[in-house]
């Protein structure tokens, strides 16, 4: 009987061991693939960071070109717009060769009767 429990405490001493040993390394096991995923998400956390940013940086160029290319149509069309009405007013013989210039200041303008003077105030 005695060989038996000694045999039994040494299994049960073997069990043990291997429980605590199986313990310790799913433990490792553990901190490991949290140190894992830890990592994992920090580097496609930067790379996202990296790619909105990228993709921002894109977009504000794309806008700015967009801008640049309204602004310079825009004044290509009010230049053309006011280069024709100077060809239709001295077509038209409203203005003379060699009389345009710089529009006149409302003080030149001829006064329409019954309109108002203008108020000036004290400086």
């Amino acid at each position: 009987m005695d060989s038996f429990r000694k045999g039994f405490s040494a299994a049960k001493d073997g069990v043990s061991a291997a429980a605590e040993k199986t313990k310790t390394g799913v433990g490792e096991a553990a901190s490991k693939t949290r140190d894992g995923v830890l990592f994992v998400g920090n580097k496609t956390k930067d790379s996202l960071v990296s790619s909105v940013n990228t993709v921002a940086q894109k977009s504000t160029e794309q806008a700015n070109l967009v801008a640049d290319s309204a602004v310079s149509g825009a004044n290509e069309v009010a230049q053309a717009t006011v280069d024709g009405v100077e060809q239709a007013a001295l077509a038209s013989g409203l203005v003379k060769p060699g009389e345009e210039g710089p529009v006149a200041d409302e003080a030149d303008a001829p006064k329409v009767e019954g309109e108002a003077e203008p108020v000036q105030t004290a400086s």
